[in-house]
């Protein structure tokens, strides 16, 4: 067999100082210039909605005008770009180098409303946020080494469960996405929402069974890019933020006023970052497995500090607390496309959409039907990806399915009872109204509980009955004929 040339003129395969050359590591990979860019718009239209709905609520409610009220939302863009390049390409210590977009995180939307309400002047409001974000920020910046430390607490068991609480939990949002974008609305799950839905939905089911190669990865920008060409002759279809948006704008440093720095704000936002924190710690360790790079210590410790700097730089450009989205790990496990190089370009596009409206009104013409039915997709990727890791998690020992069986339950209170914690403080209600945080939390206590402390270390290698299957030990204790899985003739 010939030798195959790279473009600098090595053969693939042949020996370099007695070691095989290998090919890079698909996380490490650069594809061709369109396809990059093709797969790098897939993940921006995947997290629009999810980056512009924070500053749209928190604006909204501190009185912007329209004007400052599109900054806003084009300064957060502008930062969510900055913050996943310092994440994918990193800067020294700084960044995970895999493929994870950042932007606007939701956890600080409610501790952001709070600080509006409590002051007297509506224009202080973004002034104080801001400071307590940048203090939050530095804060978890320095506590990044110590918090990467748990990664030694989170085994496949523990991982599984966490990656399958990200999809189950983000499901909620494609299904509010479906019906429509205001829940006050006459149509809001009308028969014209949930069949724009339904059609995005099993376009892109078909692209992805019946193409291959590109047009199969970028199934999902296909498949909202055509239910959005569906919408337009049922006039679910909004042209209204094209024809009002600028060119150009550049989100001018503390265009709101400088920083102010507030005692109960910053604590609010520190809380807000310990969650977030931990939500990124979780996502990365998901990430890792889906593509094929698990994340340790040092890894998490370096993505953690590309958050939490990217946190802090944000407010000064006027952006909000920043974290990794999970939507976009169902992006990666579905299109297989792994290289952070990808991601990279994505976050070229929004900073590209901060600084130019009018381009960024494009993305907000999709429909919000049309991304819920591709969010089916791609959340649900993200809990199948889940249950892959927790097969080789040992389902087969009673402790492990403890684990799994009350961390997914504690992780779906907030899903199945949202108002389980009211009575709750609004402090504690930040932590505790994220699954993916109490989940997490839970699982890696339990694993702690049962695998590292007095006999657990020893107990983790016993061999124990499927608790779940009661048929496979009678089958068992009756003898291999009677057919049970894995038995051996004697």
């Amino acid at each position: 067999m010939k030798p195959r040339f790279t473009r600098q003129g090595k053969a693939a395969g042949t020996a370099t100082g007695g070691r095989a050359a290998h090919a890079p590591h698909p996380v490490d990979e650069r594809l061709p210039p369109l396809r990059m860019a093709m797969t790098g718009l897939q993940h921006v239209a995947a997290m629009y909605a999810g980056v512009v709905a924070p500053p749209l609520i928190v604006g909204a409610a501190v009185g912007l005008p329209p004007a400052d009220l599109t900054f806003l939302t084009g300064a957060c863009l502008f930062t969510a770009g900055l913050a996943t390049f310092l994440q994918t390409l990193g800067i020294g210590p700084v960044g995970s180098r895999l493929p994870f977009v950042n932007g606007v995180t939701f956890a600080g939307v409610a501790p952001m409303l709070a600080v509006a309400r409590s002051v007297r002047d509506r224009q202080d409001a973004l002034p104080l946020i801001f400071g307590a974000v940048i203090v939050a920020g530095l804060l978890g910046f320095l506590a990044a080494p110590f918090f990467s430390r748990m990664v030694r607490f989170f085994p496949p068991v523990v991982t599984g469960t966490v990656i399958t609480l990200i999809g189950v939990s983000l499901m909620p949002v494609a299904f509010d996405w479906m019906q429509g974008p205001d829940a006050a609305a006459p149509d809001y799950g009308s028969l014209r929402n949930l069949a724009l839905a339904a059609a995005t939905l099993v376009i892109v089911l078909l692209l992805r069974r019946f193409t291959k190669g590109f047009v199969k990865q970028i199934a999902v920008l296909l498949g909202m890019v055509a239910g959005t060409l569906v919408a337009v002759p049922l006039g679910g279809v909004d042209l209204g933020p094209v024809r009002h948006a600028g060119l150009l704008g550049f989100p001018t440093p503390f265009h709101f006023g400088a920083p102010q720095f507030g005692g109960a704000a910053i604590v609010s936002m520190c809380v807000v970052m310990v969650v977030s924190m931990t939500e990124s710690t979780a996502d990365m360790l998901a990430l890792g497995e889906i593509v094929g790079r698990p994340a340790d210590e040092r890894t998490i410790a370096a993505g953690l500090r590309a958050d939490t700097l990217g946190s802090a730089l944000s407010p000064v450009f006027n952006g909000f607390m920043c974290s990794a989205f999970a939507q976009n790990i169902g992006l990666v496990a579905m299109t297989r496309i792994r290289s952070r190089f990808v991601v990279a370009v994505g976050g070229g596009f929004l900073v590209l959409l901060g600084l130019c409206p009018a381009a960024a009104s494009l993305i907000a013409v999709v429909p919000r039907p049309v991304l819920g039915g591709a969010g089916v997709v791609l959340f649900g990727s993200v809990a199948a990806s889940g249950v892959q890791t927790l097969v080789r998690a040992g389902l087969d020992k009673d402790n492990n399915v403890l684990i799994v069986a009350v961390s997914l339950a504690v992780g779906l209170i907030p899903i199945a009872a949202p108002d389980f914690y009211h009575a709750f403080p609004a402090q504690a209600k930040i932590v505790l109204g994220s699954g993916i945080s109490t989940g997490c939390i839970t699982a890696a206590a339990l694993n702690l509980l049962f695998h590292h402390t007095g006999r657990g270390r020893a107990a983790q290698e016993e061999e124990t009955a499927e608790p779940m299957e009661p048929a496979v030990r009678i089958a068992a204790s009756a003898g291999p004929d009677v057919g049970a899985p894995g038995a051996r003739a004697s």
